[in-house]
């Protein structure tokens, strides 16, 4: 009578983690417990620092190393009726990771194998867990990289970048991840493992399945392979700085960048306040140089004429613009990449919309109206070369406030910064996807009927709704 009594009381989660230790006890496993807590969030979602520990378990976590234990674990979740999260290196910034007790959360972590490097056939294959930033320092000695260069590149892995489509800064020339996937194998929810794509460069037999389970934020299936496009290592790089004297006359001038017959890698924008923040974070003195700044960088061929063409254009448009050294050159993109900082004395919320590229400076220009409006500061540094702006808006914390909690004219402020990028023919997400926080915003971008057809072809793959619920769609 007693083991009946202890038996009732095992959750799904706690049955599904002692099948696993039992049957399988190759496959490490922990069970839902405080010690898993950081695995109930993303980089999005996790508490503030200076937070109180709340003290509720995390989910059940375990770390397959192979496709086979992957399979494994989804069918027993399947049996146990367990719903299941994907999570890779947990850097993403929209909450599409974050996981409650009652969940399994699978961690490709160590699957992070780079399977294979093909020079002729200029490829990869790789494991998910593989970090970004590793797998282009192991391409080095082939002369090659893989593009795509989110700003968390040295920490986020592979299958979290395809995930969520993940952009960063080269997308001015070499697009988003999914322009560098050529092939995926995928674990669906029923256990089994599928092949889609093609390893060749080209390949249109069948529906493009591949693009499809790019940026679909772990509902769909689990990415346990991919197979991935690289590039010749460029020749030469180049880094142009052109600093403008106001917000308003920099996001005009990216204009003659478009116009011009140079094709940047990387072109990012700062507005006035963006720089203030870098300075203040960082101890710089970028706006002593200009109130707006275009950072740029040039790679390849021709890189003596490149510059001066790109020069003649900025310069034509009002712009101060300098080559800088390969010493400042670094030290610049490190600031692009974390010297903004976040402000402890303000709440914050950050955004990540997108627009048509002709369309930037009309975003800029919307920012007065909106902080007279509803009482905020917003700024923003984009990947000025596809028109994805990340805003920062932010309001002061006074005296008596809960630091915790987000005012409502705050989440006012934003909502109304993704209605102006939808008026302008823009969307809600340019890169980090919709995860848990931005689905209000995707409604207001999605038709009803396109919802629906995304969510029947959820339904046809998963019909358990196992993988990633309440997430992306």
């Amino acid at each position: 009578m007693r083991t009946t009594e202890t038996t009732a009381t095992i959750s799904p989660a706690g049955a599904l983690t002692s099948a696993v230790q039992n049957r399988h006890p190759q496959i490490e496993v922990r069970p839902a417990s405080t010690d898993t807590a950081a695995y109930r969030y993303d980089y999005a979602t996790a508490p503030r620092p200076d937070a109180v520990p709340d003290g509720r378990p995390g989910p059940a976590v375990a770390f397959p190393t192979s496709a086979d234990e992957v399979q494994t674990l989804v069918r027993l979740a399947a049996e146990f009726g367990v719903t299941v999260v994907a999570r890779g290196a947990g850097t993403g910034l929209a909450g599409g990771a974050s996981a409650a007790d009652d969940q399994l959360v699978i961690s490709t972590e160590r699957l992070n194998r780079i399977v294979e490097v093909s020079p002729l056939d200029e490829v990869a294959v790789v494991e998910p867990g593989v970090i970004n930033g590793d797998l282009n320092a192991h391409l080095r000695e082939f002369g090659l990289f893989y593009a795509p260069d989110p700003a968390s590149f040295e920490i986020s892995s592979i299958g979290g970048n395809i995930a969520t489509n993940a952009g960063g800064l080269r997308c001015a020339k070499y697009g988003v991840t999914r322009e560098s996937v050529l092939a995926l194998d995928v674990v669906l929810a029923d256990g089994s493992l599928i092949s889609v794509g093609h390893r060749s460069i080209k390949g249109v037999t069948g529906l493009d399945l591949t693009s499809l389970f790019v940026g679909s934020e772990g509902v769909l299936g689990i990415v346990v392979r991919a197979t991935l496009r690289l590039r010749p290592l460029p020749v030469a790089r180049r880094t142009l700085t052109a600093f403008f004297d106001s917000t308003a006359s920099g996001a005009e001038g990216l204009g003659a960048i478009t116009l011009s017959p140079v094709r940047p890698a990387i072109i990012e924008f700062f507005d006035r306040v963006s720089l203030e923040g870098i300075d203040g974070h960082s101890g710089t003195r970028l706006r002593e140089r200009g109130e707006s700044l275009i950072l740029i960088e040039l790679d390849g061929y021709g890189i003596d004429e490149q510059a001066a063409d790109l020069e003649d254009a900025l310069t034509r448009v009002g712009a101060r613009v300098a080559v800088e050294s390969d010493e400042d050159s670094a030290a610049l993109w490190e600031l692009r990449r974390y010297g903004r900082g976040l402000p402890a004395s303000r709440r914050f919320i950050g955004e990540d919309i997108a627009v048509p590229k002709s369309a930037l400076p009309a975003v800029y220009r919307s920012f007065a109206a909106l902080e007279a409006r509803f009482g905020v500061e917003i700024s923003a540094v984009s990947h000025a070369g596809d028109g994805n702006l990340h805003p920062l808006i932010t309001q002061e914390i006074k005296p008596g406030d809960d630091p915790a909690v987000v005012p409502e004219s705050l989440a006012e402020a934003a909502t109304e910064l993704v209605r102006v990028a939808l008026a302008l023919g823009g969307t809600v997400s340019g890169e980090h996807g919709i995860g848990t926080l931005k689905r209000e915003w995707a409604a207001l971008e999605l038709s009803q009927r396109s919802i629906e057809a995304q969510r029947a072809i959820k339904a046809a793959v998963d019909p358990q709704h196992l993988f990633n619920p309440g997430k992306a769609i």
